[in-house]
This record gives C-alpha cells, sequence and structure tokens, in this order.
C-alpha cells in the first residue's frame, strides 16, 4: 500500500457511531505505532458516548477509552488521510483521488455485552497490526 509523499502516513478510521470499531482501532494504532502515524476516527452518525462495552474489552489490554467522545465524519478529515479505513458505514465516506481506501468487514459491538466484544477487540488488532506491516511500521512492543 502507498501513502502520499509524507514522511508519516495518516490514517482514517471510520464507523457509523464511532463509538466502537473505529475508536478501538484508532486506539490500537496509536498504541502500536506511536508517533509514526498520524491516527483519526469518525463517524457518519456518531453516538454520545463510546459503548461502555467497548471501554471495558479496552481496559482488559491496558487501553483506556474513557475519555474519548464519537465524532462527525468530515471531508476535511478524509482528504487529510493517506489511508480511510470503513468498517460498516457504507457509501457515507467521501472519496477523493491519492487516498487508499479499506473496508474492514467487522461484526457490529453496538448492544452487544463485552464477551461479544472481545473477539471483535482481537480481530481488530490483528488488522492493525497487518496495516502497520503494510504502512513499513514496526509496532512498538
Amino acid at each position: 500500500m502507498s501513502t502520499a509523499a509524507t514522511a508519516r502516513p495518516s490514517v482514517l478510521f471510520v464507523c457509523v457511531h464511532n463509538a466502537g470499531r473505529s475508536q478501538m482501532a484508532a486506539a490500537f494504532l496509536a498504541r502500536l505505532a506511536g508517533d509514526a502515524v498520524e491516527v483519526r476516527s469518525a463517524g457518519s452518525a456518531p453516538a454520545d458516548t463510546v459503548n461502555p462495552a467497548v471501554v471495558e474489552a479496552m481496559r482488559e489490554v491496558g487501553v483506556d477509552l474513557t475519555a474519548e467522545t464519537p465524532k462527525r465524519l468530515t471531508a476535511e478529515a478524509v482528504q487529510a488521510s493517506d489511508v480511510v479505513i470503513t468498517m460498516g458505514c457504507g457509501d457515507a465516506c467521501p472519496v477523493f483521488p491519492g487516498t487508499t481506501y479499506l473496508d474492514w468487514e467487522l461484526d457490529d459491538p453496538a448492544g452487544q455485552g463485552v464477551d461479544a466484544v472481545r473477539p471483535i477487540r482481537d480481530e481488530i488488532e490483528a488488522r492493525v497490526r497487518g496495516l502497520l506491516a503494510d504502512l513499513g511500521v514496526r509496532p512498538r512492543g
């Protein structure tokens, strides 16, 4: 995967509510990449808060999402990103030339308990690790 001619790639994770999948993906990427990647997340119809089951599942792996809030998807955020990864938001994402678009089909944690969120969390972490390899960024830890 190629990114725009920047020394530090920018990745935007997008799901409908920005309360589950995209929050987990952004948190894993920020944790594993450190300052090597600029990380954003947003939702096409953001919720008021991050899903409590997602917060708990991430806490179990040492990631604190309690201070995070869902953000609205903007064309500016998409345009500023080298890679946009959608997770169930369909065609809500504007398309710009020069941006790489990926769609990760993942179960939606909305309305699920922590037991159902754990496998989604683990799949997201695995995909983020693969993304780092594609970006040529060595994961921390």
